[in-house]
């Protein structure tokens, strides 16, 4: 509920820093955009559509998050920058990483927000169910191939959005496309399940493969009237858009309290040094249990890799440098 919700405290400015933003065209990506800019960051929209996105840049420049005046705003901002990314499409998650790597001085901060619900059954060219390569396997590899360039950069995070749908989902390796079970909530919920392992997994690995200075982060932003629903009018029942934006307008969280974990998890100096954990709230959480169970952590990890038709290597440096040449 609105009323319990926790503001992100932290002042902490982020001059000379660089941040990636998948999905910050609206909602929780554009406000966590917002917020990061005014703190200084040279803050990156990765969306898939560009004239959405050139007017949030405008919508950002122009508006300060409420808790700077106008007068504040006008000094002290970082940089906007629009790059091209639709995760629907591997080959546009790697140029988009092609694109950064060559372009980008340094990353300091990733976070993977962008995300679909409730959609129509759908595989994309990749031959993956949408919301699974959407929410998770695009993520999963534009994290991959950043990776190299982060590592030489001190104090970074990775930031992946979850939900708290996630105590519903389950992940079925045996059918992970959903191609003999399909329900649009179910898929969005084992998506966010996927989430949190893959952030387990990942922090695992990094700190296996004595690469420091990389944290990772998951997260549950809250009940929020975002545009992530627009498909539950076809998949559900005509108006159940409407009538969950309502709800949440009501009842939850504002957007830009919905994006405070985010930017409590990007910037907070008090979790520097914590990975591998689940947010919520502005404090660490307790997930689910089937996001704890560690053979999930691996089973999902060496399942991403096959759909992405990579070879998971118990060697993680080496795991990346093969990632880095699918470029």
């Amino acid at each position: 509920m609105w009323f319990f919700n926790q503001m992100c405290t932290s002042k902490a400015r982020l001059d000379d820093k660089t941040v990636v933003i998948t999905g910050a065209s609206d909602g929780i990506g554009k406000e966590t955009a917002r917020d990061l800019y005014a703190r200084g960051a040279r803050v990156i929209l990765a969306c898939r559509d560009m004239e959405k996105t050139n007017k949030a840049v405008e919508d950002i420049k122009n508006n300060p998050p409420s808790r700077i005046t106008k007068d504040e705003y006008k000094t002290n901002v970082g940089e906007l920058v629009i790059y091209h990314l639709d995760l629907r499409s591997l080959k546009s998650v790697r140029d988009c990483a092609k694109n950064l790597l060559t372009y980008e001085t340094t990353i300091n901060i990733l976070i993977n927000n962008a995300g679909v619900c409730a959609c129509p059954y759908e595989k994309t060219t990749d031959g993956n169910e949408l919301t699974l390569q959407v929410n998770h396997l695009g993520h999963f590899l534009l994290t991959l191939l950043l990776l190299p360039k982060m590592k030489l950069s001190p104090n970074c995070r990775i930031i992946n959005i979850s939900s708290i749908t996630h105590i519903f989902g389950d992940i079925n390796f045996d059918d992970i496309n959903l191609e003999k079970s399909y329900s649009p909530l179910m898929s969005y919920a084992q998506s966010k399940l996927a989430n949190i392992l893959f952030t387990k997994a990942l922090a695992r690995r990094l700190k296996e493969a004595n690469i420091y200075g990389i944290t990772v982060y998951s997260l549950h932003p809250g009940l929020v009237p975002t545009g992530i629903t627009r498909c539950t009018d076809y998949t559900l029942f005509p108006g159940a858009n409407y009538f969950w934006y309502i709800c949440t307008r009501l009842f939850c969280n504002t957007v830009e309290q919905g994006a405070q974990t985010t930017i409590y998890c990007s910037v907070d100096e008090q979790i520097a040094n914590e990975s591998g954990l689940y947010y919520y709230n502005c404090r660490v959480s307790t997930p689910y249990r089937k996001a704890n169970n560690p053979e999930y952590v691996d089973k999902l990890w060496d399942a991403s890799c096959r759909l992405l038709h990579l070879e998971p290597e118990e060697n993680f440096n080496t795991f990346l440098e093969t990632v880095s040449k699918t470029l």
